[in-house]
C-alpha cells in the first residue's frame, strides 16, 4: 500500500492511498469462493454453481463491496501509519477504480489540533459561600403556603386576589357559538389567567349577578372558531371567593407528602431541598467561571467538522424543546455558530486535560451523579434501574462526572476566593419571575455533558 500525505491548509489534510490491483483481485476472488459455497442459483444445487457463473452473477456487486471495505480499512491503516488524529470521517475522492488497475483514492479530512493547556494557577475563581438559615426556611414555607391558597365564599363584590366562579356564553355577531359556552369557570383576579377584558369586567361583580362584556379571544385559543374573534360574553356569577393562606397543620404537611413528624419534619425536608439547590447553584457559578477561563486562556483552532456537529446538536435540541418536527423548520444554523465553536473547543480542552493527567471516570462520582438525578422521582429505585439500563443516559452521566473531575482539578490549582452571600442572593428566591425551580445550573452550550435534571422544591418534598 502506498500513502502520500499533503497539508492543504489549516487543519485539513489530503491523504492519497494506492492499494495494489493484486490485493483487490485476491480479496474479490476469496469472497466469490466463499459465496459459491452457499449461493442458491436456479438450475444448480445449493453451493454447486460453478465459480464462473457466480462471478458473472455477483462479480460487480462483490467488487464494489470489496472496494468500499478496502478504502475504509486502508484509510484507517494509513492514518495510523502517518500518526494522524482525524477530527471526523473523510470525504473520499476516487482516482482509479478500474478492474485491472490499482485502487487509488484521495481522502480529505481535518485533524485534531495540537493543544497545550496553560497553567491553571493563573485562573482566579470566586466561589460563593452561603448557608440556608431558619429565616430562609420560614420564607420558603410561606411561599409554599401561597401556592396552595384556601378559597372561602364571601358576600361582597369581587376584588383583586379573589376567585370568581361563573358560567358564560359567547356570541359573535349576535349568534351563539357552538361549544362557546362554559360552566363553572374559575378565575383568580390579578393573575392574568383570563382575557384582560374578562378579568377587568369581573372586578366588582357579586354572586347571583348577570352581566355582559365584550372581549377578543386570543389568537391561540384552543377553540378555533373563537380564536382571534371579537365576542360578546354573557356571564352568570355564581360565587366570589376570598383567598387566604392555609394553616400550617397536619393537612398542609400531608399535601406535601409529610405524613409524620409534623412541622419539624416538614422544615427538615424543606431545608434539605434548599441545601441541594444551594449546592447546585454554587457548583454552577464555579463551573461557569472555570469553563470561561479555560476557553479564554487556551485559544484553540477548532475543526469545522466538530463545529458542524455541535451546530446540528444545538439545532435538534432547540427543535425538541419547541416541539418542531419538520426538518425544514429547524432554527437557522447561524444562531448557534459561536456557541457550537465554544462547545467544541471546551470539549477538546477537557479531553486534553483528561489525557494529559491520565484521568479515569470515578465510579463514586457516577453513582453520586445518578443519585442526584433520581432523588426527585416518586420511585427513585425504579428510576435508578431505568438509567442503568439506558447506555446512552449512563454515558452522559459518566461524561458529566468526568467533566466535574476536570473542573475540580482546575479549582484545586486556581486562585480561589470565597464571597459571602445569602440564599436569596444566590438563588433569586422571592424575585419576580423566579419560580424556585432547580434549573440545569449548567449552560448546555458550554459542553455536551448532561445538565442537571433538577426538580422543583415541592415535588422533592412530596416524594419523601
Amino acid at each position: 500500500m502506498e500513502v502520500s500525505l499533503s497539508d492543504t491548509g489549516g487543519l485539513t489534510r489530503r491523504l492519497e492511498v494506492a492499494v495494489p490491483a493484486t490485493e483487490v483481485a485476491k480479496e474479490v476472488q476469496q469472497r466469490l469462493k466463499r459465496l459459491s459455497r452457499t449461493a442458491r442459483l436456479k438450475g444448480f444445487r445449493p453451493g454447486k454453481a460453478p465459480l464462473a457463473v457466480i462471478t458473472k452473477q455477483f462479480g460487480d456487486q462483490v467488487r464494489a463491496e470489496v472496494l468500499s471495505d478496502l478504502m475504509r480499512s486502508s484509510f484507517a491503516q494509513a492514518v495510523n501509519q502517518e500518526n494522524l488524529r482525524p477530527a471526523g470521517g473523510p470525504r473520499i475522492e476516487p482516482i482509479a477504480l478500474g478492474p485491472d488497475t490499482d485502487l487509488k483514492y484521495a481522502a480529505h479530512f481535518e485533524v485534531l489540533p495540537e493543544i497545550k493547556i496553560n497553567a491553571p494557577e493563573t485562573i482566579a475563581i470566586e466561589k460563593p459561600a452561603a448557608t440556608v438559615t431558619e429565616a430562609d426556611v420560614d420564607s420558603m414555607i410561606e411561599n409554599m403556603r401561597g401556592q396552595r391558597p384556601v378559597f372561602t365564599a364571601v358576600e361582597r363584590a369581587a376584588r383583586e386576589g379573589d376567585r370568581v366562579l361563573f358560567d358564560y356564553q359567547a356570541r359573535i355577531g349576535g349568534r351563539l357559538i357552538e361549544d362557546g359556552d362554559l360552566k363553572d369557570v374559575r378565575v383568580v383576579l390579578g393573575t392574568r389567567q383570563a382575557m384582560p377584558e374578562l378579568e377587568e369586567g369581573l372586578k366588582g361583580t357579586t354572586a347571583g349577578e348577570e352581566c355582559t362584556l365584550n372581549a377578543v379571544f386570543p389568537a391561540n385559543h384552543p377553540n378555533k372558531r373563537l380564536a382571534g374573534q371579537s365576542a360578546e360574553l354573557r356571564l352568570t356569577i355564581k360565587a366570589v371567593e376570598e383567598q387566604s393562606l392555609p394553616a400550617v397543620d397536619a393537612e398542609f404537611f400531608r399535601a406535601y407528602g409529610v405524613e409524620q413528624g409534623g412541622l419539624e419534619e416538614m422544615r427538615g425536608e424543606v431545608k434539605k431541598s434548599m441545601e441541594r439547590e444551594l449546592a447546585g447553584v454554587i457548583r454552577s457559578r464555579v463551573r461557569t467561571q472555570v469553563l470561561e477561563a479555560l476557553y479564554r486562556n487556551n485559544p484553540v483552532d477548532v475543526p469545522r467538522t466538530l463545529i458542524d456537529e455541535q451546530v446540528q446538536e444545538l439545532q435538534l435540541d432547540t427543535a425538541r424543546r419547541l416541539g418542531i418536527r419538520d426538518a425544514s423548520a429547524l432554527p437557522p444554523r447561524e444562531r448557534f455558530e459561536e456557541a457550537a465553536r465554544r462547545r467544541a473547543a471546551l470539549g477538546l480542552l477537557i479531553s486534553q486535560i483528561v489525557q494529559t493527567e491520565g484521568m479515569k471516570v470515578e465510579r463514586e462520582r457516577v453513582q453520586e451523579r445518578l443519585s442526584e438525578l433520581i432523588e426527585g422521582y416518586p420511585d427513585p429505585e425504579q428510576a435508578r434501574r431505568a438509567y442503568l439500563q439506558n447506555q446512552d443516559a449512563m454515558r452522559q452521566i459518566e461524561s458529566s462526572a468526568l467533566e466535574q473531575q476536570v473542573i475540580d482539578w482546575i479549582v484545586a490549582r486556581a486562585q480561589l476566593t470565597e464571597r459571602p452571600m445569602t440564599f436569596k442572593e444566590l438563588t433569586g428566591f422571592g424575585q419576580a419571575g423566579h419560580d424556585h425551580e432547580h434549573q440545569g445550573y449548567e449552560d448546555e452550550q458550554d459542553h455536551p455533558a448532561t445538565p442537571d435534571a433538577g426538580q422543583e422544591h415541592l415535588e422533592q418534598v412530596s416524594s419523601t
